[in-house]
């Protein structure tokens, strides 16, 4: 596979790219987002990048909060279906209050899913209740190659639920595997915004340098290539074993 990514992911309506607009302009006024090309952040699946995104920041922030949660609703009514949904479940920990407050915009039962076991039977990584036989929403902050949402929904599987879509504030955009690694799993991944769009909203506003804005347009245009440059991973296949060489120590 190409490490290049396309130039920009295509929105889907013209209401999707004014949601990831907005969210993008959100998260750079809460100063959740960051940009440090002469200083690479190490992800946890090794992918090395000058963009990191700080998700549980959002929680902070009352209106910007209320703001994203409502274009969340709004998002996974459109995509998914008004009524199609009957449970959300938050992936522990950084999911769960966006679990909590979607779920009670959406008047949904909500669970969490815990990343290691407790206790015993096979609701032992599920918190709240066992939604079994519900068809339920996987929420989470964020994603980059969509490793932490096959594990969560594998447990909520093996538990009785019915998890088919998982949603996350933002996705990276960049890294390759995510859909099509989800997709074999029959599950849909949908998210507001991504790089590219923090990328055009971070051009209208003097949040950063253009020195800065240049760095990180190489990285997305090439992330795979700028992180293997910079000492990180190069393949899908590498940032696979590195996440699964983490979770043996």
């Amino acid at each position: 596979m190409s490490g290049r990514i396309a130039a920009k992911i295509d929105w889907a309506t013209d209401w999707d790219r004014d949601a990831a607009l907005t969210t993008a302009k959100l998260l750079l006024e809460i100063k959740a987002v960051n940009f440090r090309p002469e200083e690479p952040y190490t992800l946890t699946s090794g992918w090395k990048s000058p963009v990191y995104i700080d998700c549980r920041k959002i929680i902070y922030f009352p209106r910007a909060r209320a703001k994203i949660c409502d274009l969340a609703v709004e998002k996974i009514s459109r995509h998914v279906g008004y009524e199609t949904i009957q449970a959300v479940a938050g992936g522990e920990t950084a999911g769960i209050p966006f679990a909590a407050w979607i779920a009670e915009r959406m008047s949904a039962p909500m669970a969490y899913v815990r990343k290691q076991p407790k206790g015993f039977g096979r609701n032992a990584l599920i918190e709240g209740d066992v939604p079994e036989g519900l068809n339920t929403l996987l929420v989470e902050d964020l994603t980059t190659d969509g490793g932490s949402k096959i594990q969560f929904a594998k447990a909520l599987r093996e538990a009785g639920a019915i998890c088919n879509h998982t949603f996350v504030v933002f996705y990276y955009g960049v890294f390759p595997g995510s859909f099509e690694t989800l997709k074999s799993m029959d599950i849909s991944l949908h998210h507001l915004c991504t790089w590219w769009d923090v990328l055009e909203a971070a051009k209208s506003h003097a949040y950063f340098s253009d020195a800065a804005l240049a760095g990180v347009r190489k990285f997305l245009e090439n992330p795979m290539a700028w992180s293997a440059e910079h000492g990180g991973v190069a393949t899908a296949e590498e940032a696979l074993a590195h996440k699964l060489a983490k979770a043996k120590k």
